[in-house]
């Protein structure tokens, strides 16, 4: 494994173990912050541009200021120095409002080799339960006060969900609205075919986060002979789905192999989409004879 990396703005990298945050800063105290994640793949981040330009939305919906992309980009940059090409990387860029009292905000990169579970996803699926949120599938949208669709440090309730998931034995969790609609899970957004058709959640509609992954994915999918579309589902139309996948930045896309204990079946189209996004197709686990 690589060792991992942090670079703080105005300092460049810093040695592990050193302080990166003032006691008193807001992000740690409210989480009060933004943050992306992006691939990186032979050296390089993968979207960049996208994830800049959603983390500059949240930022404007949270009223966070932010340095200039450049000064930005440039911090990533220091933290990828000299990373190898061959290693696949989880690169993640973090702002906060910084210390109490004003100031300026806190802005530092990490990167650290892509783990060895998210790997094992791509390869073999995950298991998901459904987990109801507690709110109406368009009622986020229509709050002007609550920030939606922005990538938050607040992360308490994605981190609840899955301490849920592992007491329930399974991988992940897509929460439900209160009228039984998929959202989102808690660091993945849910893509599905159906028919010719490759959808996913509309989150202008819902508030969900709008993903760089399945948004690319979904842009793409006429150079595989499919039409794109976001639409409402529920989780019995995803066990009928010609394929059910959940799609982030580091794992790219997982096969949804069952939801709420009902199993789905293998989608042939699972290596063609790794393929179209550029991730590498997995081998197929070993098989064990007695």
């Amino acid at each position: 494994m690589m060792a991992a990396r942090v670079a703080v703005l105005g300092r460049g990298v810093v040695p592990a173990g050193e302080a990166v945050l003032r006691g008193d800063d807001r992000g740690a105290l409210h989480g009060d912050g933004l943050f992306e994640t992006l691939h990186l793949r032979a050296g390089r981040p993968w979207l960049l541009d996208a994830h800049l330009a959603r983390l500059r939305a949240g930022a404007a919906a949270l009223e966070l200021p932010l340095p200039p992309d450049g000064v930005l980009v440039e911090l990533l940059d220091t933290v990828r120095s000299g990373w190898p090409a061959e290693v696949e990387g989880a690169l993640r860029l973090v702002c906060t409002r910084g210390p109490e009292g004003g100031g300026l905000p806190t802005v530092w990169a990490t990167l650290a080799e892509v783990p060895a579970a998210s790997r094992r996803a791509r390869r073999d699926g995950v298991t998901v339960a459904t987990l109801p949120l507690g709110v109406s599938a368009e009622v986020r949208a229509g709050l002007d006060w609550l920030p939606t669709g922005a990538k938050s440090t607040s992360y308490a309730v994605s981190t609840a969900a899955r301490r849920w998931a592992t007491r329930n034995g399974v991988d992940d969790v897509l929460w439900l609205s209160t009228e039984g609609y998929v959202l989102e899970g808690p660091s993945a957004n849910v893509v599905w075919l159906s028919g010719g058709t490759l959808c996913t959640v509309p989150p202008t509609a819902t508030g969900v986060l709008p993903g760089t992954t399945a948004r690319w994915l979904l842009d793409h999918a006429p150079e595989l002979g499919l039409t794109a579309a976001e639409r409402m589902v529920t989780p019995a139309e995803l066990t009928t789905a010609d394929g059910a996948w959940l799609t982030s930045s580091v794992r790219g896309l997982t096969e949804i192999r069952t939801l709420d204990t009902t199993p789905l079946p293998s989608s042939d189209h699972t290596p063609t989409l790794l393929t179209l996004l550029g991730f590498p197709v997995p081998a197929p686990a070993p098989t064990t004879t007695s």
